[in-house]
């Protein structure tokens, strides 16, 4: 007698579609711990960063978030800093230190980035420009201005000058970004205008459970000085990937604010472009940025790439140092006419 059970053979198959769900459901329950514990760690890491790198400046309220401002030296006019895209006041220390043995100098964080809180969206050069304006009124800093604006800092430079005219003395674009710059713009991601944004979008997800802290530490680039580390930890957090998100997304934008900006009359202008890894491309869009003003001039970093700040920052100082010079003379020759009565 057969005692074989003809339904058996579907037995099997049930007890491997079992296994598979009680597998699946460990892997999802381990991921589901990693990343709790990948939370955890980046809360923690934050909050060690925060106490370990306070701000250097004063966080001011724009309008229900606060920007960070740092400012140094004494002296008219009062220089602005600009940064480029992913960059904040950190990265302008040295040119900041050299320059503020001339005149004041005020580095401040776009909303997002660095010590300032995020702001709301869009990211783009009227934004930063409304954002400045206000934490400039806020501060109680006294104008005009010499506003140094390097790559993306360059377009709310000029929307700022076109705005308020009155208000700016001078202007230095380093290596700016400039409108109509296509695909063959420098290859540096703070100068072009066309990079993939959904390519930065996961960041902001990787970087809340820790893991772009993660990698970028086995990279080294928490390595060097107390600068370089307070650097680090301001970069890898997930509000700064969004902000760095958000400001690319802008871009487009911003470009097309800044073209609607044709002149700055008379108002002393230096281009400082970089010396390295140009094209024919660039070097035309920094020659038509001298256009701007009927008082301009171009300078060149040299030994430089686009991140003058970094590469060559004694060129930076020079030019804003030399700008600073030029408003002087011009503001004593102005003091100096004799009004008929």
């Amino acid at each position: 007698m057969n005692n074989q059970n003809p339904l058996g053979e579907l037995h099997p198959p049930k007890k491997r579609g079992r296994r598979l769900l009680v597998w699946l459901g460990r892997i999802v329950a381990g991921l589901v711990i990693l990343a709790l514990i990948g939370a955890v760690f980046e809360s923690v890491s934050e909050a060690s960063d925060r106490r370990a790198y306070p701000p250097p400046g004063q966080l001011v309220d724009v309008g229900g978030y606060r920007l960070h401002i740092y400012c140094t030296g004494t002296g008219s006019p009062t220089v602005v800093i600009e940064a480029g895209l992913g960059d904040w006041s950190t990265a302008w220390g040295f040119v900041q230190t050299e320059v503020a043995k001339t005149t004041r100098v005020c580095n401040y964080d776009r909303a997002g980035t660095g010590w300032s809180e995020p702001g709301p969206l869009p990211r783009d050069a009227s934004q930063f420009v409304i954002e400045l304006h206000t934490l400039l009124q806020k501060a109680n800093l006294p104008g005009p201005f010499l506003l140094v604006g390097h790559s993306l800092g360059g377009l709310p430079v000029r929307v700022f000058t076109g705005e308020n005219p009155a208000e700016v003395a001078g202007v230095v674009l380093i290596d700016s970004m400039f409108p109509g710059q296509g695909n063959s713009s420098p290859t540096d991601a703070n100068s072009q205008a066309t990079n993939p944004t959904h390519a930065f979008t996961p960041l902001p997800v990787l970087a809340r459970f820790g893991i772009v802290r993660v990698v970028a530490k086995l990279l080294g680039v928490s390595d060097g000085s107390a600068a370089e580390q307070a650097s680090y930890g301001l970069s890898v957090t997930p509000k700064h990937m969004q902000a760095l998100a958000d400001e690319l997304q802008g871009i487009p934008d911003s470009l097309s604010q800044a073209n609607a900006v044709k002149s700055f009359g008379d108002t002393p202008l230096i281009v400082l472009s970089r010396g390295l890894d140009q094209d024919s491309d660039w070097q035309a869009g920094q020659a038509e940025l001298l256009q701007l003003s009927t008082n301009s001039q171009q300078l060149f970093a040299e030994k430089s790439g686009h991140n003058i700040e970094l590469d060559q920052p004694e060129a930076a100082v020079e030019a804003i140092v030399k700008m600073v010079e030029i408003i002087r003379k011009r503001q004593v020759r102005i003091n100096s006419v004799i009004i008929p009565k």
